[in-house]
């Protein structure tokens, strides 16, 4: 089973959320429907990034990285790139 590790970008604070999850579908839509505690203050919230694991190993160890301090670059230049790309 393939996992998925995601980064949201909340429109109300500009912060970032990240997750990993099974079926990133299902999860989309309980973020948007404000069933997730961590986002439902924080939406509109955008999927910004997404990047397909093989195991849950490595899913979790990904999403760990990325919520770390070392993980803030990442972060901030996967930002970066999508603002760029946004319609004006």
């Amino acid at each position: 089973m393939a996992y998925v590790v995601y980064i949201l970008y909340s429109h109300k604070d500009h912060g970032l959320y990240v997750g990993c999850t099974s079926n990133i579908s299902e999860r989309l839509k309980r973020h948007q429907d404000g069933q997730v505690p961590a986002t439902t203050n924080r939406r509109p919230l955008d999927l910004i990034h997404a990047e397909q694991l093989e195991s849950e190993t490595e899913a979790f160890s990904r999403e760990r990285f990325l919520k770390s301090l070392w993980g803030a670059r990442t972060k901030k230049k996967i930002l970066l790139d999508w603002l760029k790309n946004i319609p004006k």
